[in-house]
């Protein structure tokens, strides 16, 4: 039986996060598989990179929301002769609002893209991964160290992808393998709109651009790091979570969150 191909697999590539770092790893020689649902975004970025004298990805139009993915990922690849040798998992969404009130099915069809559908992909291909001594790049959040109420689903689907992250860094390093959580702070992106972000905030002191996310998320990937956060603000963000008490990050977050509009799709924070 050949040996099949090595290829990044990226999910959530059709916009924000997900398209710098397609960029990125494209820079970096990789041949890349992009999975999004919109399929016409997806073919735009595989020609606008193949125009750039790269390798043209190959393109998987695909909702993370469906039950079977991941595993209809893994027979299009299998069909491909590719395998991955690098996962990297941006897909995700957020809602805005009180959780009692937002519609459930939309609550637990964000659990099924932001934690299901991820750690499908994170484990499925663990052998691959370790052939090709690669590794797993999984977009979480600054969200993940805070508690965040009037998007408590959102929140709480980012720290567990922190937590699980940082466990199988630990897990499989004596495979060879390099596991690392990405963890931005508030990133522009076409959807910052629903986000219900007033325009006369400005960006903030703790936005940067998806292209610095996504230089700083490979660079440190590559390095072997367990957990890399973009910009000092940020960091100091996460450090502050730490230490100051639990009922005061709460009472700040919740202040937060009342100047957005509840349903909204929460881009700020979203992988």
């Amino acid at each position: 039986m050949p040996a099949l191909r090595p290829i990044t697999l990226i999910t959530g590539a059709s916009a924000g996060i997900g398209t710098a770092l397609a960029q990125v790893f494209a820079e970096q020689g990789h041949e890349l598989v992009l999975v999004a649902r919109r399929e016409q975004r997806l073919n735009a970025l595989a020609a606008a990179i193949a125009a750039r004298g790269y390798s043209r990805p190959i393109v998987l139009p695909m909702d993370l929301r469906r039950p079977d993915a991941a595993a209809q990922i893994a027979a299009e690849l299998a069909s491909r002769g590719v395998e991955p040798s690098i996962v990297v998992n941006n897909a995700g969404f957020g809602l805005v609002g009180q959780a009692a009130d937002l519609d459930s099915g939309e609550q637990l069809a964000m659990i099924d893209v932001n934690v299901r559908a991820l750690t499908d992909l994170s484990l499925r291909w663990v052998g691959s991964l370790e052939r090709h001594r690669g590794g797993i790049l999984n977009v979480a959040s600054i969200a993940g160290f805070l508690p965040g109420p009037r998007s408590a689903v959102y929140y709480a689907t980012k720290a567990y992808v922190l937590s699980f992250s940082e466990a199988l860094h630990r897990e499989l390093a004596p495979r060879g393998i390099r596991v690392t959580a990405l963890c931005p702070g508030p990133v522009p992106t076409e959807f910052q709109a629903r986000a219900g972000v007033p325009e006369a905030r400005g960006p903030g002191l703790l936005t940067l651009p998806a292209e610095r996310v996504a230089q700083e998320g490979y660079r440190g990937f590559m390095q072997g790091h367990r957990v890399v956060v973009p910009g000092l603000g940020n960091r100091l963000v996460t450090m502050l979570s730490r230490l100051l008490p639990r009922r005061f990050v709460l009472a700040v977050m919740d202040g937060r969150q009342k100047a957005r509009r509840p349903g909204s799709t929460d881009a700020s924070f979203s992988g």
